[in-house]
């Protein structure tokens, strides 16, 4: 069984405050986008799951989170028999984009259809959680208001009908841990909720990635795309999540080439 795991980008990022579990409330926007992984799924004659990977080099097969994943429903479903997984990865990794979350909320899924388990939506909210703040917004995949950790989401019409998205990757990979120590949190004195219904022409005044002030002190790559895309005539341009990716939003018909930097990721989507 195959799946083609997608990620996301956040329109603004506001970091509210640190919770005393260490945790930081936050709120944000998930918009989904189409890039995407290949993740395959299945049986295997062997006592324990394999993990094969192919496209971007990934780390040690142990800590990758489709194994996470399938450990968390083994446990509760002891039944689940030993599989092999083939994950081809296409998503940048460390790039803000949530492509790991999405493969394991992906291999969540397979799971449960594969094998016919049943399990209970909130179950499986827990289980997204447990991988990963921000890994439940892809059991719903649609645009989403974020608050919380990133768990707590509220599906929100927003129509990008019309425009393009430049996604741009240095190939630089920023941790989650990395981009924090950067943060102070403070209460914004416009929400994102409100921002993102006002016209796009208004967002690049107005909202804010709250991690681009440490990120591009520490790396100025990454704030040069930025810079770069709006002078190729971005609406709106900011880094993705933590980091490093940054996107510029464009009018279809105002579209211009982005002159691609040797060793960048980049891929030119349609927003709708």
């Amino acid at each position: 069984m195959i799946d083609f795991p997608n990620c996301k980008i956040n329109l603004g990022l506001n970091i509210l405050a640190k919770k005393e579990d260490g945790f930081h409330n936050l709120e944000t926007f998930f918009f989904p986008v189409n890039i995407h992984d290949v993740l395959e799924i299945l049986p295997s004659s062997e006592n324990t799951i394999q993990l094969t990977t192919s496209g971007i080099p990934l780390g040690e097969v142990e800590n990758n989170i489709c194994v996470k994943a399938y450990y968390l429903v083994k446990k509760d479903y002891p039944e689940l028999p030993a599989i092999n997984i083939h994950l081809h990865k296409a998503i940048p990794l460390g790039a803000g984009l949530g492509g790991g979350s999405s493969d394991g909320v992906a291999t969540l899924q397979l799971l449960n259809k594969k094998f016919n388990l049943n399990i209970p939506d909130k179950q499986l909210f827990e289980y997204a959680l447990k991988l990963g703040s921000d890994c439940p917004f892809f059991l719903l995949n649609k645009p989403c208001y974020a608050s919380g950790r990133g768990e707590t989401l509220e599906p929100f019409q927003l129509s990008l009908s019309g425009y393009k998205i430049i996604i741009v990757n240095p190939e630089i990979h920023i941790s989650t841990t990395e981009a924090f120590k950067g943060i102070i949190p403070y209460m914004p004195k416009k929400r994102i909720k409100e921002i993102i219904t006002q016209p796009i022409v208004t967002w690049k005044e107005e909202l804010v990635n709250d991690f681009e002030k440490s990120i591009f002190e520490k790396y100025p790559k990454v704030q040069q795309i930025k810079t770069e895309l709006y002078e190729k005539g971005a609406i709106y341009s900011a880094m993705s999540g933590s980091g490093s990716t940054v996107y510029g939003i464009f009018k279809d018909a105002l579209l211009t080439n982005y002159t691609v930097h040797p060793g960048y990721f980049c891929k030119i989507i349609d927003a709708a």
